[in-house]
Formats: structure tokens, sequence, C-alpha cells
């Protein structure tokens, strides 16, 4: 046979196409931008609570060492011994993320209807607070609430405090060092974290609508009940979380505005952990505490219609 009638050989297999190498990089891209957060979480979220979980269950004393003995009974003993404490912190929360509410929609329906073209300088008097420190922005509150003070005068000779009295929010004609500097505290210090969702979700709204409203004769009323706050719920929904989570673990404003009447849970996980040394108790409060805000938030959530966010 000679050279020229050699069959041909056979050709070498092809690569795969480049298209399909470059979209499984491009499917990839999102995980790799997800990973430095994931991290994050893990090492500053997961871990810290893994280590806390398995401090609520020690026994012993700092002196001799914690060990390991699976004592749930802390929990049991945590909630029984310190429940005026949750009680209370819910109550002071509850009422700060309300009055937060009353005062931030007003203004937030103002900012994003109203403001016209002062609307970036409201928005930056509302955040205008963060540029100081939360503990001097509370002692501040400390010489406003102070006995002999304008507010207090005003309080005094409108009668509001007589009423605050028989509710036993306040002490005869003092304010600080009673719940109600407290809540005053929480309010002032926590009213951002309401009106900006509020402003956010107020901002999307179509103008139209309210103007469909009008040409079907809606009273002004009527509008803000079936369209405006409708519309708005998300906003309520995410300020009233950003609001009431971290006022219900708050110790500062407790500490500085109130007494020791006026304790709440987190003044007393502060001083298991820094002061008693007694950290398992102070673990076993933590995840008590963040049991029932999760419980009450999950139940909100699903009331208020937005079962999304769970």
């Amino acid at each position: 046979m000679s050279v020229t009638d050699a069959p041909p050989l056979a050709p070498a297999p092809a690569e795969p196409p480049a298209p399909r190498k470059a979209a499984t990089r491009k499917r990839l891209v999102p995980y790799w931008l997800l990973l430095p957060g994931i991290l994050w979480l893990i090492v500053f979220f997961a871990l810290p609570m893994v280590y806390q979980a398995s401090t609520s269950v020690q026994t012993g004393s700092l002196e001799k060492g914690f060990e390991v003995t699976w004592h749930f009974r802390t929990y049991w003993d945590a909630l029984t011994d310190y429940y005026p404490q949750f009680v209370r912190s819910l109550l002071y929360a509850g009422t700060a993320t309300l009055l937060c509410l009353l005062l931030g929609y007003p203004l937030a329906y103002m900012i994003a209807f109203k403001a016209g073209r002062w609307r970036n300088l409201v928005l930056v008097l509302v955040i205008a607070p963060f540029f100081t420190s939360f503990l001097i922005r509370t002692l501040a509150w400390k010489t406003i609430l102070a006995d002999g003070g304008p507010v207090v005068d005003v309080l005094n000779t409108l009668h509001v405090l007589d009423v605050t009295s028989l509710l036993g929010w306040t002490e005869g004609d003092r304010v600080l060092a009673t719940p109600m500097a407290v809540v005053c505290g929480l309010t002032y210090n926590f009213l951002p974290f309401m009106i900006l969702p509020l402003y956010t979700s107020l901002e999307r709204i179509d103008g139209r609508l309210h103007e469909a409203a009008g040409d079907l004769y809606a009273t002004p009323a009527t509008t803000f009940r079936k369209v405006t706050f409708p519309l708005s719920m998300p906003g309520v929904v995410s300020g009233t979380l950003l609001t009431f989570i971290p006022a219900s673990g708050d110790y500062v404003n407790a500490e500085l505005l109130g007494s020791t009447d006026t304790k709440m849970v987190g003044s007393v996980i502060q001083s298991q952990f820094l002061r008693v040394l007694d950290y398992p108790t102070a673990a076993a409060l933590s995840f008590i505490l963040m049991a029932i805000v999760l419980a009450m938030v999950t139940v909100y959530i699903r009331k208020s219609g937005t079962e999304d966010l769970v």
C-alpha cells in the first residue's frame, strides 16, 4: 500500500467551547462576592453565638474556672429572677417605638411630599444626631430633664406631671430617674431609625395615585387611609423593627436617665458580665431576650401581612 493510500488520521478531540467556561465563571461571581460577608458573619456572629451558647450551660466561678455541665436550669433561674426587667424592657421599648412612629410618620410624610427644595436639608437634620456620640446625646437629656429646668417647669405648669405621676411614669415634680425619662431617651435616640425607612417608603409612592383618589372624590383623610398608609406599610414595619429591637436591649438610657427601679434587662446583662462576673447567667439572659424578641417580631411580621420578610 502506498503512502497516498493510507487512511486519514482521526481528528483530535475538540476543546470545550469557551462560552461555556465564561458562563460558568459568570455564575460563580455572585458567590465569590458573597464570600467575604459570609466569612465575616461566621467569625463575628456565628462563632460568638456558639461560644455564648456553650457559656450559658456552664457552671463554676472565675477563680476555679467554668466547665460545660449542660446546666439548663440557668435559663429558668435567670427568667424567674429577672422577669420584671424583661417586662420592663419590652414595655419601655414598645412605648418608645409607638412614640417614634407617632412623631416620625408626620415628619417623614412632610419630607416626602411637602419639603420640596428643602428636602435634603431636612434629611441632614434628621441624621445630624448620628454625628454625636450616643453617650453624649443621652447625657444631654440629663440636663434637659433636670429638676427645676425649663422642661420640668412647663410640664408642671400644664399639670402634665400630675397625670404621669398617677400613671407611675414620674415621681412628684421629678422627671429624671423615672420611667418617663428612660422612654424619652429611647425615643430621641432611636427616632431617626424610624424616620428614614418611613421616608424611603413614602417617597416611592407615585403622586398620581393621590391625584386619582382625588378624582374619585376621596377626602384627604380617606386618601391617607386607603392609599398612603397601606403603601407605606413596608416602611412602618421596617421602622418599628429597627426601633424596637435595639431599644429592648438598650442599657445606656436606663443607666444614665433612670434609677434602680427602672433597670432594663440590658443593664442586668451588662452587670452580670462586667461586675458580678456570672457569665453563664449573663449568656442565658442574652439568649432569653433574643428568643423573646425573635418570637414577637415573627408574630408581628405575619400579622402585618409581610411574611416575605421572615
